[in-house]
């Protein structure tokens, strides 16, 4: 096996291994119980988060030019998540772990 394949590896139970103690620590980090369970790495986890920040931005964009409506939100969002990611548990998951919580209440209404 290639040295680099094992460095990714190690690195990514690394932070896995990170994630779980957060979940330890507090139970409600479904989120991060979400990323171990469904195997992502670090950058994964990194790309989530700017997807949210950026779904998050046009979400109040619409919301200030009235919009009322949101379903092609959600579907930007269930396109650009990480194959290993289901919508409707990473929903439920930042819910609960209340990470950004306003956005994930308004994708929650279009499941």
């Amino acid at each position: 096996m290639d040295i680099y394949i094992l460095m990714e590896k190690i690195n990514k139970l690394e932070y896995q291994q990170k994630l779980l103690l957060k979940v330890i620590e507090n139970p409600n980090n479904s989120f991060y119980k979400l990323a171990v369970e469904k195997s992502l790495a670090e950058k994964d986890v990194k790309a989530f988060k700017q997807l949210c920040e950026e779904m998050n931005m046009k979400w109040e964009e619409q919301k200030a030019e009235g919009f009322v409506y949101f379903h092609p939100l959600y579907k930007e969002f269930e396109k650009r998540l990480h194959p290993n990611l289901n919508a409707v548990d990473v929903i439920h998951a930042c819910i609960k772990q209340k990470l950004f919580h306003s956005l994930m209440e308004e994708l929650r209404r279009h499941l």
